[in-house]
């Protein structure tokens, strides 16, 4: 592909927007040299106003979302999107969310530009499991553990039970559920059918795939290791 169409892809302009970094000598390489739209670089050695390219194609990030930013591209508040570079929201292909966090839970989300590895992910066959640690709003009665586990429990106006989901009681108003589906609101609805209320909720992992220390609404990009951890057992728990 050539660069001009490859950064214009990234989300750095139009073409003729491109054309013109490319004027002003303002895409180098590693070395500062100044490159032209007809030369051949690898792509981690492009430089544009002396930072390095935005991730090819492909891309994979984990960002922690905070409290109150709405997944979604068009809202009257904040949206996920708006914590990304700007440029992010135009890149080709475009970058999507995977699967959603509700407005008042925070945590681990996922965006990538490749739609079969999102559609793998959500997909209800994979059963990736995700983590979640919720206060409440009382103490645990002791039962949630085999109601959760049983494989039987309904939510309402649901037509299927829930698939059994793994919960570990963390202290008396704190627990951790491990469930491997997606449904609305699941977490929340799962507790409240149980006779509680979810004051806060965390997402803190995916998988295998942890926030690692990520602060609260930071993103960055994951590496192959990372994107492969999202498939295995969670390690937390």
């Amino acid at each position: 592909m050539k660069l001009i169409k490859l950064i214009a892809n990234l989300g750095y302009g139009s073409r003729k927007d491109v054309t013109q970094l490319f004027r002003a000598g303002r895409i180098t390489d590693t070395d500062g040299e100044v490159l032209y739209a007809d030369d051949v670089v690898p792509h981690e050695n492009i430089r544009v106003d002396d930072e390095p390219l935005d991730p090819p194609p492909g891309l994979v990030l984990m960002l922690n979302k905070p409290l109150g930013v709405t997944c979604s591209r068009k809202d009257p508040g904040r949206v996920v999107y708006d914590l990304l570079p700007p440029r992010f929201n135009v890149r080709t292909p475009a970058l999507s969310s995977v699967g959603r966090l509700d407005r008042d839970t925070t945590g681990l989300l996922l965006f990538t530009d490749d739609g079969a590895l999102l559609h793998r992910i959500i997909s209800p066959k994979a059963h990736v499991a995700k983590v979640y640690e919720a206060t409440l709003a009382q103490d645990l009665r002791g039962d949630e553990g085999v109601l959760f586990a049983s494989g039987s429990l309904m939510l309402e106006s649901e037509k299927e039970p829930l698939a059994p989901a793994q919960l570990q009681v963390l202290g008396p108003r704190h627990a951790r559920l491990t469930v491997t589906e997606g449904r609305y609101h699941q977490v929340r609805r799962m507790f409240a059918a149980a006779g509680n209320h979810v004051e806060t909720l965390q997402r803190v992992a995916v998988g295998a795939l942890t926030l690692g220390g990520l602060p609260l609404g930071e993103w960055r990009a994951l590496d192959a290791d990372e994107v492969a951890a999202v498939f295995a057992p969670p390690t937390v728990g």
